[in-house]
């Protein structure tokens, strides 16, 4: 992407980022703190574009309303990207650098609508160095408490995210065998040790008349999923 001239500081796109992990920090909190954030600084927020369920180490490529973003920026040659807080760009330094320089090729800076690191003085440029470092360190916590978690539930044989395939769970998770999905998963398994493709099991397990949950025929996805669980498992 061409450089392009700066933008007007006066006129903003906004940001918002959700991730699966984080709830404390929610799309309309976001949109508050921004808004009251454009008011005193006298800033005319023209889009508002929200990546759902995005974590903050995917890539720019990865988040479709941050591309949508961006392209905003030039369309309406505004010189913000306007993020509620420096964590809400990415939970990764490099990631967080990426996407300054991207919105600066587009004509803009991305402002803080907390005002934290805001500006272009050393002082400010260190200040969203160590946001960025802390978010990512964060970020990591989370992780690892997730998986700390999970395993804790797996021991105890209790549900840990989606109910896998071949189990039901009752109202306090604890996973119990459902002999019709785990005829399945048999069947899977030994299809793929027999040397069937994917799309081989897919068709034999149509033939079957094997249905997913909701009564569909299962795809490629749910199998290759099946069999990913039965390596971790197995």
């Amino acid at each position: 992407m061409a450089r392009v001239r700066p933008g007007d500081p006066s006129l903003a796109v906004a940001y918002l980022r959700v991730s699966t992990e984080e709830q404390h920090l929610g799309p309309e909190a976001q949109r508050m703190t921004i808004t009251r954030w454009a008011e005193l600084a006298k800033v005319t927020v023209l889009s508002w574009r929200t990546d759902a369920g995005v974590s903050g180490a995917a890539d720019v490529a990865d988040r479709p309303s941050l591309g949508a973003a961006l392209d905003d920026l030039v369309a309406h040659k505004a010189g913000v990207l306007v993020v509620a807080r420096r964590d809400r760009l990415a939970r990764d330094v490099v990631i967080a650098a990426t996407i300054e320089r991207t919105a600066a090729r587009c004509g803009a800076k991305v402002l803080s609508a907390d005002g934290v690191g805001n500006g272009d003085a050393p002082a400010d440029q260190f200040m969203r160095t160590i946001l960025d470092g802390a978010a990512a360190y964060e970020r990591a916590l989370i992780r690892a408490r997730t998986r700390a978690a999970l395993k804790a539930r797996r021991a105890q044989n209790k549900r840990a995210g989606a109910v896998p395939w071949g189990y039901d769970a009752d109202a306090e998770g604890t996973l119990r065998d459902n002999a019709v999905e785990r005829g399945v998963v048999e069947r899977v398994v030994a299809l793929r040790a027999g040397g069937s493709s994917l799309r081989g099991i897919v068709k034999a397990l149509a033939d079957d008349g094997a249905r997913s949950r909701v009564g569909a025929s299962l795809q490629l996805t749910q199998v290759a999923r099946i069999l990913q669980a039965q390596k971790k498992t197995g």
